[in-house]
């Protein structure tokens, strides 16, 4: 555990709460005014990224993933998730726990049908080619 970790110390962050738990992970969320029902599945043990963990721990993010789709599904009804992982920062990372997104998605939201690589594979993310360069 890192004492300084805001998810090592849910308590750390306001209004932050533990939802859902298994031996190995908790799923968290605090009050949200866009991303509705959202919240993330971290390990209990600080792991930087989710390259560090452990079978047990994959297996129970997977097992508290059903418990969270399950507990969401029955709260907002959303009509679709949007799930992942930022991992370093190139990936977006900025807390170094690994934590695993759980975002509710719904018909009538803005950016409905646009998933995680929408944003990626804008004309303005293409890398220059080695070419390029000379």
């Amino acid at each position: 555990m890192d004492e300084l970790c805001p998810l090592c110390n849910p308590q750390m962050i306001e209004d932050q709460k533990i939802v859902l738990s298994n031996d190995h992970c908790l799923f968290l969320q605090m009050p949200q005014n866009i991303l509705i029902g959202s919240g993330l599945i971290v390990p209990r043990e600080h792991r930087p990224t989710m390259f560090d963990l452990t079978q047990d721990e994959w297996n129970a993010t997977y097992s508290l993933l059903q418990e969270v789709k399950e507990l969401l599904d029955q709260e907002h009804e959303p009509d679709g998730y949007t799930i992942g992982w930022n991992t370093n920062e190139a990936g977006g990372q900025h807390i170094f726990h690994t934590h695993l997104h759980i975002i509710p998605r719904f018909k009538d939201e803005t950016y409905a049908g646009k998933g995680i690589r929408s944003w990626l594979k804008g004309k303005e993310n293409l890398r220059p080619s080695l070419s390029d360069e000379d």
